[in-house]
């Protein structure tokens, strides 16, 4: 197996494994709505990171320099839509069924994997973890091995993250479960938002 292979796959799981908002926010989903759109949502972080991944391998230096910059700003933004997303699942969460109709829009799969694609993009320091790896390693870091390799280990965690959480939805399939579940989730996305904006 290639060197730069099994140092993408460490990296993948270096950056993934951690958890934070992203991954609540997919075990959440999971948890609500189904694996399909669970899946699709840990996709989206897996996409994103192998999109820095391969900033990473081709720009290295440069493109860390470029995004240290914008790095509070970017942080911020992240932890305003974590926020504000935690906000709006526990205002439908206690709003509740209205006549015993849930009417809030479906989340579909290619929703949540876009979403989830763009909320992870927001992590600046994603792609200034992966640029320090492969400068540590003489600036190849593997080429498209290590990518492939950082994509397929983040790719399996945060499928194992949507199994999870649709083990516990279907666990808590009661309205009451539903409640909790919902409310536990934006509690801990916002307790990350917070965490993040305080690591700035």
């Amino acid at each position: 197996m290639s060197g730069g292979f099994v140092a993408g796959v460490v990296a993948g799981y270096g950056i993934a494994v951690p958890v934070g908002a992203i991954g609540a926010l997919i075990a959440g989903l999971s948890a609500r709505t189904s694996l399909r759109v669970g899946a699709a949502a840990g996709m989206g972080a897996a996409t994103a990171d192998g999109i820095y991944a391969c900033l990473a391998v081709a720009g290295g230096a440069a493109v860390a320099g470029v995004i240290a910059p914008i790095a509070g700003p970017l942080r911020w933004t992240g932890a305003a839509v974590l926020l504000a997303f935690a906000a709006w699942t526990t205002w439908g969460a206690i709003r509740g069924p209205k006549n015993g109709v849930r009417e809030e829009r479906p989340t579909t799969a290619f929703r949540a994997y876009a979403g989830i694609l763009g909320l992870t993009l927001l992590n600046p320091a994603t792609v200034i973890y992966f640029a320090a790896l492969v400068l540590g390693n003489g600036g190849t870091g593997g080429g498209a091995r290590f990518v492939l390799g950082a994509f397929l280990a983040s790719a399996s965690w945060q499928l194992l993250i949507a199994g999870g959480g649709s083990l516990v939805g279907r666990l808590l399939t009661g309205a009451r479960g539903r409640l909790v579940t919902a409310l536990t989730s934006s509690l801990v996305i916002a307790v990350l938002a917070v965490r993040l904006l305080l690591g700035s």
